[in-house]
């Protein structure tokens, strides 16, 4: 099916210049360090985790995309086009199952269109979930930032940890999403961001009315889901897929990275868990040495207290490099997990897009023969027939160009995918290591310094 000038588009086959993204991609992987640490001085914005995981702001430079830009900081805009944001003040609403947990989002900006040079408003993680569906149904190809997940557990929902974990992670988000160049652009985001509470609730409603199904045309769905999937699981219909195998190896590699994160995530919560464990091991066995050394008194009561002291102060030490490797090493990791869903999304997003193509061409197809035939025939339907294989036509070619546009999406999402997450994990593991070397430094000070005092006795 002819596309363009030069272009053709075919089931199976990706549109040109895949392969060469692919190509880039699969370089970029095996780049070092070196080349993340040039990427945080050169683009700050495809990190928003720069400072302890979480960005306190985004800077939206209206002249040229932020990655081309050697724009000054976020903090010192220095006259240019800007917007700084920052989630701050989880504050617990309500009671009961009713209760809630608001936000203070606040925009700096001095763009006109922001409606004054500072703008706070009060936002819920339900309003931050209408900004990312919104930005998921509009942006097709684009892999939308993620949300963190909820807790299903009540007494973790409102723990003070969980509530600085969740605001830490919106506070990603909405600075990821202002510091794309497409998202940063949407009315979405404006609307979220500058709207009062009232306003807001009142649109999420008018919204949910307009897009309610009911009871009748849910059932109908069901039965039409049902009937689609029998006809695959009996052999009457076989699922349209893409054949590409470069198409392929990527696929592949998307889901061994959500695997491998994954478990790189769980051994890092087990670590998170035995620095405590062990902070609180060393809490109680310090406790326990004071004691012995108030019991024994003279020089060995003295050396027992020491050990004991030494016990409390590493202890807390340990407790606070568990906060450390939970907010910046874990939770990135957790992050990237969730990000990589968000790029199987867009893969499910490119998969319908490709099957309406090629169902459409076929359906296409189908009528030009039919239409062929009824004109040799003379026939009286065959007028009525041509305005339907122009309709089908029509229906085909702009299901070609939705397919052909998330594929250049994606491809060029891939590449900012690529580059931020060489960026962020690796700022999150040389933290971990340095983390790690100055706790085991500190520890071996620690008890060093009681050896002189257990040697003498």
């Amino acid at each position: 099916m002819k596309t363009g000038p030069n272009r053709t588009v075919r089931c199976g086959s990706l549109t040109e210049g895949y392969h060469r993204n692919l190509a880039f991609l699969i370089s970029f992987r095996k780049r070092n360090l070196r080349s993340s640490k040039s990427l945080l001085r050169n683009c700050p914005f495809l990190s928003p985790a720069i400072t302890g995981y979480t960005s306190k702001f985004a800077m939206i430079s209206t002249e040229s995309d932020p990655a081309e830009t050697s724009s000054p900081g976020p903090r010192s805009p220095s006259g240019q086009p800007f917007v700084m944001i920052s989630v701050t003040e989880p504050v617990k609403m309500g009671t009961g199952v009713q209760s809630y947990i608001s936000y203070r989002v606040i925009t700096k900006s001095n763009m006109t269109e922001f409606e004054g040079p500072e703008k706070i408003v009060i936002r819920r993680y339900s309003d931050f979930e209408w900004l990312h569906d919104k930005l998921a149904e509009k942006y097709k190809g684009i892999f939308i930032p993620p949300l963190p997940e909820k807790s299903a557990v009540e007494k973790f929902r409102f723990s003070a940890e969980f509530i600085e974990m969740r605001r830490q992670a919106l506070d990603v988000f909405i600075n990821r999403i202002a510091s794309h160049p497409v998202l940063r652009k949407s009315e979405d985001l404006r609307t979220f961001l500058l709207e009062e509470e009232e306003r807001m609730e009142r649109i999420r409603s008018i919204e949910a009315g307009i897009f309610s199904k009911k009871s009748s045309d849910i059932f109908q769905m069901f039965k039409d889901v049902q009937s689609k999937v029998s006809d695959v699981v009996l052999g009457k219909e076989k699922p349209v897929e893409e054949s590409d195998p470069e198409y392929e190896k990527l696929k592949n590699y998307i889901f061994e990275l959500e695997n491998h994160l994954a478990e790189t995530q769980k051994q890092a919560f087990r670590l998170v868990k035995r620095h405590r464990d062990l902070g609180q091991s060393l809490a109680d066995f310090g406790k326990a040495m004071k004691l012995l050394g108030a019991c024994e008194g003279d020089s060995l009561g003295k050396a027992f207290s020491d050990l004991g002291s030494k016990g409390e102060i590493l202890s807390l030490k340990l407790q606070k490099e568990a906060h450390n490797l939970l907010m910046n090493f874990e939770e990135p990791l957790k992050d990237y997990v969730r990000a990589v869903q968000s790029i199987k999304a867009t893969m499910a997003d490119r998969a319908n897009a490709f099957r309406q193509h090629c169902e459409l061409a076929e359906t296409t197809k189908l009528k030009e023969i039919n239409l062929d035939k009824l004109m040799l025939m003379h026939s009286e339907r065959a007028r009525e027939a041509e305005i339907d294989f122009k309709e089908s036509k029509a229906d085909s070619e702009e299901a070609t160009k939705r397919f052909e546009t998330i594929v250049k999406t994606m491809n060029e999402e891939l590449v900012r995918f690529q580059e931020q997450k060489t960026a962020d994990l690796g700022l999150a593991f040389h933290e971990f290591a340095k983390g790690q070397a100055k706790l085991a430094h500190d520890i071996a000070d620690a008890w060093r310094g009681v050896l002189p005092k257990l040697e003498a006795l």
